[in-house]
């Protein structure tokens, strides 16, 4: 609980009510009185049903599945805010949709993690607060303030209760090392890597594990998990490797298609994840997944912003 003023006010999008509440509990704040519909022809209709003249404006909305619906949610929203005379709007971004299309990879395709940027931007955001970009290099394409939190401490509390012995951590691409390496220094830890190729379709293929996981027990750490085709073929990479037990834990579960029956079916001991991304009824119990809040975290964050004070702390 936090002593906060009246003029800040937390309001929610459709997308992940619950962690808004929690956010808003973590405050002692009422959540912010907002109207969200649908037209009959699908168009999103949003009207704020309070006064905010003046006041520091907090929109916790995360772009997940759908996530074309969410984030015109959130643009709406943003305009009704800057056309309501509110001081400072900041997007609260557990999960950034289209962050995965960060760069030209390919030619003749958008750099849709860019476009999003300008849209939010554009829509009336003075400033983002964002967690567990799929790439850093996207604080940069906002031209307003971002602070970018890390899901890690919330992660590495938990494990350092589990006391794991003989623990790798284990990166399932080069991309991950880096994310990977920090918390093998703060669990003391060793690490590994697969060398992930992809083939012409585009299918993930895994050519080589790097490092010792025989008789080891692993944690696979990454961003987020998908379609959780890479997660199932590093998890039959460490299993063949000889390892004892596997952990898997992700910021962002946005488990489309097939997913969580592939977590379900997998030789994982337990999956480790955010309430980022609120999950689909049953998929905790069917597929050993855990939830860890980022309510605090995020709310905290939410508070140092509003008091003017120092967020360096909360990025490690």
């Amino acid at each position: 609980m936090k002593p906060m003023d009246r003029d800040i006010k937390i309001f929610s999008g459709s997308s992940n009510r619950a962690l808004a509440t929690a956010i808003c509990r973590y405050l002692d704040l009422p959540e912010g009185q907002i109207t969200l519909k649908r037209f009959a022809d699908g168009e999103t209709y949003c009207q704020v049903t309070e006064n905010v003249r003046g006041t520091d404006v907090f929109i916790i909305q995360s772009n997940c599945p759908p996530v074309n619906e969410h984030l015109m949610e959130l643009l709406l929203m943003l305009d009704a805010f800057k056309r309501s005379s509110a001081n400072r709007v900041t997007a609260v971004l557990p999960y950034y949709g289209y962050a995965r299309q960060d760069r030209k990879d390919k030619p003749r395709v958008p750099i849709s993690a860019k476009l999003v940027a300008d849209l939010i931007v554009a829509a009336g955001a003075t400033r983002i607060l964002a967690m567990d970009l799929h790439a850093p290099a996207i604080q940069g394409f906002f031209d307003i303030p971002v602070d970018h939190l890390f899901a890690a401490p919330v992660f590495v509390d938990y494990f350092e209760k589990l006391r794991i012995p003989d623990l790798v951590i284990v990166s399932p691409d080069a991309g991950g090392v880096e994310r990977a390496r920090a918390f093998a220094k703060r669990l003391n830890a060793t690490l590994a890597i697969v060398d992930k190729r992809r083939d012409e379709s585009g299918h993930a293929r895994l050519m080589n594990l790097i490092g010792d996981v025989a008789e080891k027990n692993c944690l696979i750490v990454d961003d987020l998990v998908d379609t959780a085709t890479t997660l199932s073929e590093t998890v039959r990479a460490l299993h063949k490797g000889g390892a004892r037990g596997i952990y898997a834990c992700f910021a962002h579960a946005v488990l489309s298609g097939t997913a969580v029956e592939k977590l379900a079916e997998s030789n994982l001991s337990r999956t480790i994840v955010t309430d980022s991304i609120p999950l689909r009824a049953g998929a905790a119990g069917q597929a050993r997944i855990e939830v860890l809040s980022v309510a605090e975290l995020l709310g905290e964050a939410i508070y140092r912003i509003h008091n003017n004070s120092s967020v360096s702390s909360l990025f490690i």
